[in-house]
C-alpha cells in the first residue's frame, strides 16, 4: 500500500508539470502533445480525458506485442492511466490563475515543469507499484525489437510531436497549436532533452524522502 501511495504521489507531480508546461504556452512534453493538440480540437472534452483515451492506446499496443507475454499485473495500467487523467483536470484547474504574460515567466513556467516532472518521475519509479503506460510501452517495444530504453524514447518522443504537428497543421494550418495555444514550441524541446538532467541534481534528495516513507 505505501508503495502504491508514493508511486501515486508521483504521477500527481508529474501531471502538475503537465498543467505548468501547458500554461507557460511554449509547448508540453512530448508524450502529452497528442492529448492536448487533441483537446484544442475538441475543447468539451477534457486535457485529462484526452490523455487517458491515448494511454489505452499505449496499453492496446503492449497487448499487440506482447500477446501471450502480457500478465494480468499489467492490467494495473488501467486505474492508473484514469487516476493520472484525473490528477492532469485537477491540475490544469489548479493551474489556470499562474500568469505567463511575458516570455521571460512562460520560460519560468517551463523549468518548473521539467523540475516538477523529474521529481515526479522519480518519486513514481522509487515507489515500485504501477507505472503510465507510456513508459511502460517505451520498455515494451525496447524488450521485443532488442532496442535500449533510451533508443525508443527518442524515437517515440518524435514521433508524438510530428504526429501532434501534422495533426494541429491539417486541422488548424499551424503546426504549433490553434494560433493561440501552443501546444509544440521550444519549451517542448527543453522537456525533451533536460528532464532527463535535471533528474540527475534532484534524484538523491528524493531518494532519500522516498526511502523514509516506504
Amino acid at each position: 500500500m505505501k508503495r502504491y501511495l508514493v508511486a501515486t504521489l508521483g504521477m500527481m507531480l508529474v501531471a502538475l508539470g503537465v498543467a505548468v508546461s501547458l500554461k507557460s504556452n511554449l509547448g508540453t512534453s512530448p508524450i502529452s502533445c497528442p492529448p492536448a493538440v487533441l483537446n484544442l480540437k475538441w475543447p468539451g472534452i477534457s486535457f485529462g480525458t484526452f490523455t487517458w483515451i491515448v494511454n489505452f492506446s499505449f496499453i492496446f499496443l503492449q497487448l499487440a506485442l506482447l500477446r501471450s507475454r502480457f500478465r494480468l499485473a499489467d492490467l494495473m495500467q488501467i486505474p492508473a492511466v484514469i487516476l493520472f487523467g484525473l490528477f492532469c483536470d485537477a491540475a490544469v484547474w489548479l493551474c489556470q490563475w499562474l500568469p505567463a504574460t511575458s516570455y521571460v515567466l512562460q520560460l519560468l513556467w517551463t523549468f518548473i515543469a521539467i523540475v516538477i516532472t523529474a521529481i515526479g518521475l522519480r518519486v513514481e519509479i522509487d515507489g515500485g507499484a504501477w507505472m503510465l503506460s507510456g513508459d511502460k510501452t517505451v520498455a515494451v517495444i525496447a524488450d521485443v525489437t532488442g532496442s535500449t530504453f533510451s533508443t525508443v524514447k527518442v524515437w517515440s518522443d518524435m514521433a508524438f510531436v510530428l504526429s501532434s504537428a501534422a495533426f494541429a497543421w491539417f486541422v488548424f494550418g499551424n503546426c504549433f497549436g490553434d494560433g493561440e495555444a501552443n501546444v509544440i514550441r521550444e519549451g517542448t524541446i527543453l522537456l525533451a532533452l533536460l528532464t532527463g538532467l535535471c533528474m540527475k541534481f534532484t534524484d538523491p534528495l528524493v531518494h532519500r524522502l522516498t526511502a523514509r516513507m516506504l
